[in-house]
Order: C-alpha cells, then structure tokens, then sequence
C-alpha cells in the first residue's frame, strides 16, 4: 500500500521513484504514536533521498501526513487526496529551531549539499575568514593540514578570534561566533572593509555540521582553546597559558551523520587554494596531507597576472599579459588578460575571493566593454577586413581573470556562485573599455595581432553558420532525421535512457545485438573524430563522426547548445583497452569538454569498463578487470587456468559484451567530472595542443605508471 501510494504521488509531483529502499523510511514510522511519528519525522527527514529533490519536500510531507494519521488503506482514486482530508495543521505543529539545530536539520541551505561539494565547502569557509584577515592586512599566511584521522586544521596569523565576554551575550567572543547564526564583525565594514562571509554563518555552520571542533587562540600573548560537539560547546573558553605568536587554529572533524562520505580531496582543496594564493598576491599558503604525505606551497607575488601565464604556460601567447587595476565608488577591479592562438575561452571570475562560477554581473560588464573597445579600435583605424565583431569574436582565444574587491556583495545564497550587484556592471563596463582602448592605442602592434585573431574567428563563425545550415539542409542536424547508423532506444524519457558510442562498427554490431533495447541506444564511430583542441567550429561541421554525435544527443552545439534537449541522460564512451581505444576516448573527451561542457559538469558522461581478461577453469569462467585483480585470481583458482587477453571489444560475443560491460547489475562505469577546471584545461592542451615539449616532458614523467602498453 505504502509502495503504491508513494509511487502514485512521485508520478504526480514529476519527482523520480527508483527503488523500494528509498521508502523503507516511511514504513519505520507507521507503527509508532503520532508524537513519537512526529518526532521520528523531523529528525530523519533529511536523510529521505526525496526531500533533497528540487519538488521532493512536497512529496515527503504529504506522504507523513497521509501515513502518519493511520490512514493505510489503497486510495481507489488516483488523484492527490485533498488537503482538508489529511491530517490537521494547527498552531501546535509549528516548531521554532533554536541555535544551530536549523542547519542539521537542513543542511543543504547552507551548504548546498551533503556530497563531496558540501564536505569541502566547510574547509572554504573556515579558510575564507583567514583571508579576510589577510585582506585586512593582518595576516599573510595561512595553513591547511588534513589529518589521518579525517580531520582537518587550518591555521593562520591573523589577530584572532575575541576571547573577551560580549556584553549583549554573555560569552566569549570565540563561542558566539562559533554557536550563533549571523555572528562576526564583518556587517558594519568596520573590521573588515572587503570580506567574502557577509552572512555571518561561514564558521557556525562548519561547527554545526562537525562531530567535533576545537578552536584555539593565540591573542594578547594568551593561548585560549574551547571545543565543541556537533555545534554544542563542551566547557567555556579555557586559558591556556602564555603565546610567543598570534592566529588561530580551527580542527574539525567532519559528522559522518550529515555527509555521504568525510574524506577530503587533496586536489580539490589544492585547487581552491591556489586560486586563492593568485588572487591575493604575497600571502603564504601550505597543504599538508598527513594522509598521503603530500604538500603544496603556494605564493604568487604577481596576483592575478600571475595567474593568467599559469593558464597560458603551454600555450603560444600572440602578447604580453594585459593588466588593469582601477577603483570607483569603493569597488576594486583588478582584470588581466591574455590572447593565445587556440581557440577556446577561458575566463575566470572572482568577487571578493569568491569564484563566481555561474558569474554574474561583473562577468557581463567585462564582455560587454571588451566588445565596445575593440569594435571601437578596429572601426577608428579602418582595420584590414573588418566588420563588425560579435562578443563570441573577441572572446576566441582570451585568458581572462576578472578580481572584484567591494564592500557589499550580493551573492545567491551562501554557496556564492554568481554575483548580483547591479551597479557593478556599468562600472566593470566602462572601466575596461577605457583602459583596454587606451591600451590598444599605445600598443598598436599587439592591437593588430589581437584584431587579426578577432577578425579571423568572425569570418569562422559565419562559415560555421553555413556549414550549420548545409548539414542541417542535408538533416543531418535535424532532431527528426537521427543518425542513419543510430540503433535508438524504445524508452523516450531522457532520464532512463543511455547512448553507447562504441569504437568500430564490429563492436558497434555486437552492441547493437547484446544491449537492452527498451533503454540503451547504440552509436558506432568509424575510426578517430577530429582533434577539436586544434579546430574552429566550422571544421567541426565538416567531420561526419562529430555531426552524428551531436544530432544523436540533440543539444545542438555552440551557441545553439540547449542541455533541456538532451536525449540521453548517461551517455557512455565505449572503447577497447589498447592505445588505439585510449586515443579515440580522450579525442572523445576533448570534444565534449571544449564544446558540450555542461554534459561534464552535470555528470552524464560516462567511460565503460571492459574487462582485460576472460579466465577459464575446468567450466569455471570469469572475467577480470585489472592485472592486479588477474594476479590474485590466478593464484586463488590454482594451475591450468586458460587466460584469454581481450584487446578490442570486438572479441567478445554480444552476450559477453552485455554480461561484462552493458549490464547494469555488473557493469563498472568511470563518471567523467572536472573537479579542477584550470588542471583539466592544462591536460587537454598538454595532450591536445599544438606544442610538442610539454607533451614530450609529460610522457617521460609518466611513462612508467603505464600498466598495459600495446605497441
């Protein structure tokens, strides 16, 4: 009855219903006493997998109500029952969440999730105060620590946290931080004049969501410490004794309660700090990992300047670094750029040391002035060829870091990926269109290098236009007329549907033979696509394998991209295990990162899993898929075991295909994401690009982690 129920409303509410476990939660409450039903409710809702659904809370809800009011009986209507028939809503069921009971229960409102994201986002904030600190000129260095018990320090220099009592309060200045919401010194901009954690929560949100906290402080030649349990202070500040230095030290301890796993990445946290050493120049900043025994120091005396001959280093610059620095009411903007000769994008954008992913206002403001000014010089100096420039134009080839210092950000939520303040456009705007002008006209020869490329990418994109409509004449573009060797899926929901592109029209056979037609589709690739890394768009149009890939997923390309188009939800790159394979996937790879990019940020490309080996013994047979693995079983099954080495897909018959790589009870995918968009974007241009030194040095120093070398 449960099971029905629950999957009648999911349908109704559009929300996902994937397996009986995920309501075992409502069937472990239906025996108790309401209040004990209520109490069980709201202090295991978070852990539904629903609830954290854009629609689930809705769902959660209505389901306690229906269940938690006795009422077990199949419904002969499939509609939603009425509210009025439900369970009653009075006065008595509001609660009040006192201290920081709100953000265990809802994490994911100041976290953003309980994933990997959210787990690395409590170390952000703890270190986000330490740069403020910095930005104020009271510290300049600053050290992470990960720990072989899971635990994590960062340390800084800064004044430290107030140990005195607040008078409004009644306790240390380090316990109110640390146990109360929109707590700190950073709303009157009198502490600290610029700051990233304008909502007070940063450091009371890491203690809430910590099994253990212990802070210490060294301030006024004072040592203090004071610790804590899942945001509940064990005993008042404590005087430790005499400090020869100044700072503090914040050990957490992240609750396995809250998060689906507490490991931290080494590389994912490297990253940020990097970021963060480029955007403050002349700090100090160290990762340790006690783990692993591993350490990064990061100090960049050049800023963000710095930062862009990182991204460019294995790439051919056409000019020196651009680099602007200029403030207008109370806002700092810092811009360098730099043109190379490739031909993708890449510009960063920070507000405050927030990386504004999803960017914002300031990010506007730069391409808009960045249009004006060199549709401007090109105009004035009736220059070679010219006509009028798109924004897509002169953003071909651009390395850009865009830094924004200012007093009073507005970000969405506490995550801080996208700046709003409306002001800040029209100042970026004007800004980088007077200074980039002023700098083309004193630099004529890098004006000409810069417009030449700009120039050239137009005259591209119109070809790719045409290009674009003659295949889409032609229908190979066209979302009715799919791929004449597309084997296609019964299923239509995108979400249940998966796209093998298969190496090879053998394997691509075998596939098509040995796969679930209700929901897996079929691509075949003949030989290698195009290498992107080293073409235009209208190059792209021109190669039949990459045109048969972007109708079959029917997002379109470039400015056309529209990811709600997707036809597949899990597309899987599905190549043998030889040179060859590891070749076709990582042009594969290129491809989808240069140009479907939002494919790889939300998690739909996939890489397949082959195994190796087939072992048999006797009429005993497995497969096996490392020679790790192979080494331990040959051991465990004893002498006369038949070994058999798979070196292309094709080998295997459709049932072994579907059995070792296609089944979903038994098949191992690769799920491709970009935790590091600056490390992903050297990679492809190291393996990808058109200079050969770095890929040479890559190659001799990895030369011998190759496990199986088919020469």
């Amino acid at each position: 009855m449960v099971k029905s129920y629950v999957m009648r409303l999911s349908e109704n509410l559009r929300v996902k219903y994937y397996r009986l476990a995920d309501i075992t939660f409502f069937i472990e409450f239906i025996s108790f006493s309401p209040s004990a039903k209520r109490h069980f409710f709201m202090h295991n809702i978070y852990k539904c997998p629903w609830f954290h659904h854009s629609r689930g809370e809705a769902l959660v809800f209505r389901i306690f109500k229906r269940f938690s009011a006795g009422k077990l009986a199949e419904s002969s209507s499939t509609s939603l029952p009425k509210m009025a028939e439900e369970t009653g809503y009075n006065v008595q069921e509001i609660q009040v969440l006192e201290g920081l009971s709100a953000v265990r229960k809802r994490p994911g409102m100041y976290i953003g999730t309980t994933g990997q994201r959210g787990l690395h986002h409590l170390v952000y904030e703890v270190v986000d105060n330490a740069i403020d600190e910095a930005l104020a000129g009271f510290c300049n260095r600053v050290i992470v620590i990960l720990h072989k018990d899971l635990s994590v320090s960062v340390q800084d220099n800064g004044r430290g946290i107030p140990t005195d009592i607040h008078p409004k309060y009644g306790i240390s200045g380090v316990e109110l931080v640390m146990t109360k919401l929109h707590s700190g010194g950073k709303f009157d901009n009198k502490s600290y004049k610029v700051s990233g954690g304008l909502h007070g929560v940063g450091i009371s949100v890491v203690n809430a969501l910590s099994a253990f906290v212990k802070v210490e402080v060294c301030r006024n030649d004072r040592l203090y410490e004071q610790s804590y349990a899942r945001g509940i202070a064990i005993a008042p500040l404590a005087d430790k004794g005499h400090c020869s230095e100044r700072g503090t030290t914040v050990t957490f301890l992240p609750d396995a309660q809250v998060f689906e796993t507490t490991e931290m990445s080494f590389d994912v946290l490297s990253k940020r700090l990097r970021e963060l050493a480029f955007l403050n120049k002349g700090i100090e900043i160290t990762i340790i990992d006690n783990r692993a025994g591993k350490r990064h120091d990061f100090r960049y005396d050049g800023g963000i300047r710095s930062f862009v001959e990182f991204l460019n280093e294995n790439k051919n610059a056409l000019h020196e670094t651009i680099f602007f620095e200029k403030e207008k009411d109370g806002i700092t903007v810092d811009i360098a750029m730099q043109y190379n000769d490739s031909y993708q994008e890449e510009i960063f954008s920070f507000a405050n040391n927030i990386n504004t992913e999803e960017g914002g206002t300031h990010l506007i403001g730069f391409k808009a002035g960045l249009t004006r000014a060199m549709n401007a010089y090109a105009q004035k100096n009736a220059i070679k060829d010219y006509e009028s420039l798109s924004s897509d134009d002169v953003r071909e080839g651009i390395t850009a870091v865009i830094s924004l210092k200012l007093p009073e950000p507005q970000f969405e939520g506490q995550t801080k990926t996208k700046l709003g303040n409306s002001e800040v456009k029209g100042i970026v705007e004007s800004l980088i269109n007077a200074t980039l002008s002023a700098y083309l006209e004193e630099h004529p020869a890098d004006a000409r290098s810069i417009l030449s490329k700009c120039i050239n990418a137009a005259k591209a994109r119109e070809a790719a236009r045409k290009a674009r409509e003659l295949t889409r004449r032609k229908g190979a573009l066209n979302g009715h007329s799919l791929p004449g060797k597309l084997a296609d899926c019964q299923e239509r929901d995108p979400a249940k549907s998966e796209l093998y592109i298969v190496e090879g029209d053998s394997a691509g056979g075998s596939a098509k033979q040995g796969r679930d037609r209700k929901f897996q589709a079929i691509l075949p690739l003949r030989g290698k696509i195009l290498n992107v890394e080293k073409a235009r768009l209208n190059r792209i149009f021109e190669n039949n394998e990459i045109t048969a890939m972007i109708t079959a997923l029917g997002t379109g390309i470039g400015e056309e991209f529209d990811l709600a188009k997707l036809r597949y939800h899990q597309i899987v790159i599905m190549t043998d295990a030889d040179v060859d394979g590891a070749h076709i996937r990582t042009l594969m790879l290129t491809f989808f990162y240069r140009y479907m990019r939002p494919l790889v940020d939300n998690g739909h490309i996939m890489i397949a899993q082959p195994p190796l080996y087939k072992l048999k013994k006797g009429r005993h047979e497995e497969y096996v898929y490392s020679d790790a693995e192979l080494s331990a079983r040959v051991r465990e099954l004893g002498d006369d075991v038949a070994l058999q080495r798979y070196k292309g897909l094709g080998e295997m018959n459709p049932q072994q295909l579907w059995e070792t790589t296609m089944d979903p009870a038994q098949r191992v995918f690769l799920r491709v994401t970009a935790e590091d968009v600056v490390e992903a974007d050297r990679m492809f241009t190291i393996l990808m690009g058109d200079q050969v030194e770095p890929r040479r040095i890559f190659i001799q120093e990895n030369a011998r982690k190759v496990a199986n070398l088919d020469v």
